[in-house]
């Protein structure tokens, strides 16, 4: 393990190179360039805000505040939005980089750090203008915003754990990938994110909490909209769950790493 972070960190230039030219590709052709990931996410903090909590009057219960929901919507949407980019992205990388496996000598790894690396600075340009929100709107959670570093972390290992798996089984086995874009779109109405888990019947409820995602989930909205500290115990499955993926996955990926450039 200690090989493979050294190795990781003598190639660091590597992976800031990929990142920067991935964003700069990105944006090449547009007249506003990055501006839209500005854009983009100040537009949807803006319906949310309006639709939600002027139009449609909408009310978390036990949150006595008009803009509760368009935050709890938000605190779920942007950081599933992190979720979704680092898995779908992760389980394509060796794919969509196979001539420059074929070429290049480096670390594979480096392909899905730089998916992790690019995420979380789309991540961050997104939650800094939600953030702003809070602040301007008087909504800032105060210290226990600082429970968010742990929860980012434990999704994005979560997340880059299920990536690497699926990017090494999606080189052998294409189908991987195709059925795991219809997956997504599932676990997306199956976690309690556009609704609160409290109005689902409790038999559901149950179902629900087998979703390693919806205590994430919750954690990301009780720090956000409640203003308080997560359930910490509740996180512990996620955290073991999160581990065993790296782990299984570094493994499978270590057993197929010359296999895949033969097969791509």
């Amino acid at each position: 393990m200690n090989n493979v972070i050294q190795a990781l960190w003598a190639y660091r230039g590597f992976i800031l190179g990929n990142v920067k030219r991935e964003f700069q590709i990105k944006y090449r052709n547009s007249l506003l360039g990055a501006a839209w990931n500005i854009i983009n996410p100040l537009s949807m903090i803006l319906v949310y805000t309006v639709i939600f909590s002027q139009l449609m009057r909408t009310r978390l219960p036990g949150v006595d505040s008009t803009l509760a929901f368009s935050i709890y919507l938000c605190a779920g949407v942007l950081t599933w939005g992190l979720f979704a980019e680092i898995t779908t992205r992760a389980q394509n990388t060796f794919i969509e980089n196979a001539n420059l496996l074929k070429k290049l000598k480096f670390p594979r790894l480096c392909l899905p750090l730089t998916v992790v690396a690019n995420a979380l600075l789309n991540f961050a340009i997104i939650f800094s203008l939600f953030t702003a929100f809070l602040l301007l709107s008087g909504n800032f959670p105060g210290w226990v915003f600082l429970a968010l570093i742990p929860l980012l972390v434990l999704l994005v290992l979560f997340a880059i754990g299920l990536g690497i798996g699926l990017g090494v089984l999606n080189v052998f086995f294409r189908d991987v990938g195709q059925f795991f874009n219809v997956f997504v779109t599932f676990w997306f109405w199956l976690t309690p994110i556009v609704y609160p888990i409290n109005i689902l019947p409790p038999r559901l409820q149950d179902l629900l909490a087998f979703n390693p995602m919806t205590p994430l989930m919750s954690a990301f909205q009780t720090v956000l909209v409640n203003q308080a500290w997560p359930n910490w115990p509740s996180l512990w499955p996620v955290a073991v769950l999160a581990l065993l993926l790296c782990v299984t996955s570094l493994r499978l990926f270590r057993r197929h790493a010359a296999e895949m450039v033969d097969e791509l």
